[in-house]
C-alpha cells in the first residue's frame, strides 16, 4: 500500500509536470533519438474487415487481426471452441506485446522528462534538447 501511495503522490503532487500523462499525447518527439527513426506500427485489419467481424469499438486496436481469426476459429469450430487455443494464444499475446511497447514509451517519456529536469531547462518543451 506504502508504495503505491508514494508513486501516486510522486507522480500527480510533487511533480506532475515531469511525468507523463498516459491520457493524452506525449510531449516528446517520437522520433528523438532514433538516427533512421522508428518503424510506424500499422494497422492490418481494415475498417470494414472490422465491421465485417463485429469487432467492439474497444478491440480496434493493432491485434484486431488476430481477434478475426480468433472469432472466425470460434465460429467455425462451434460447439468444441477449445481447439481455437493456438489463435486465443495469438491475440493474447499480440495484447501482451502492444502492453509492453506502451509501457516502454511510457518509461521512455519519464525518462527524458526527468532528464530535462536534471538539466534544469524551464518547463517541459515539444523537443527535449540535444545531448
Amino acid at each position: 500500500m506504502g508504495q503505491a501511495m508514494g508513486t501516486y503522490v510522486n507522480r500527480r503532487i510533487l511533480d506532475p509536470e515531469y511525468t507523463p500523462n498516459q491520457d493524452e499525447f506525449t510531449r516528446i518527439d517520437p522520433q528523438y533519438g532514433f538516427l533512421e527513426g522508428r518503424k510506424p506500427r500499422v494497422m492490418v485489419a481494415t475498417v470494414e474487415e472490422m465491421d465485417a467481424a463485429q469487432i467492439a469499438p474497444r478491440n480496434r486496436d493493432y491485434c484486431a487481426h488476430y481477434l478475426i481469426r480468433f472469432k472466425a476459429c470460434k465460429k467455425r469450430n462451434f460447439p468444441f471452441v477449445t481447439r481455437c487455443s493456438h489463435e486465443k494464444h495469438d491475440w493474447d499475446y499480440c495484447l501482451y506485446e502492444d502492453f509492453v511497447l506502451r509501457m516502454k514509451e511510457f518509461e521512455r517519456e519519464k525518462r527524458l522528462l526527468q532528464r530535462q529536469k536534471r538539466k534544469g531547462l524551464p518547463g517541459v518543451s515539444g523537443q527535449p534538447e540535444a545531448a
